[in-house]
């Protein structure tokens, strides 16, 4: 007998079992992987400018940051030499009008903080 078998009064050809795909339209192929492509570039385009705009915000905290410490370490230079600086006199005296728009609150309040709990004052 032949290699093909008798099912139902179909003759069934051997080699692989399962449903046979259906001819896929090359330009729809074609196309969704295009369209594929090209979401795949927009959504590494979007990640990239969130990264880049996540390092220049944490830039500028670095330079605040730096900035702050610049100047405490020139308040404790002046401190060293025996001048009270009016940044810090203005803290003592709870004068907050007198402090410089350079100086942000939180310098103050950390002048404040470590100014009471040493129990200086």
């Amino acid at each position: 007998m032949d290699d093909n078998k008798m099912v139902g009064g179909k003759v069934k050809k051997p080699g692989k079992r399962g449903r046979k795909p259906a001819k896929i339209d090359l330009k729809a192929k074609l196309e969704r992987s295009r369209q594929s492509a090209r979401e795949c570039r927009a959504r590494k385009k979007l990640r990239y400018q969130y990264l880049e705009e996540l390092v220049s915000s944490k830039e500028r905290a670095i330079c605040a940051l730096r900035e702050e410490l610049e100047m405490y370490k020139q308040w404790c230079s002046a401190m060293d030499q025996g001048k009270i600086p009016s940044e810090i006199k203005a803290l003592l005296t709870g004068d907050d009008q007198k402090m410089p728009q350079g100086s942000s609150t939180k310098a103050s309040k950390n002048g404040k903080n470590n100014i009471t709990s040493n129990g200086q004052g």
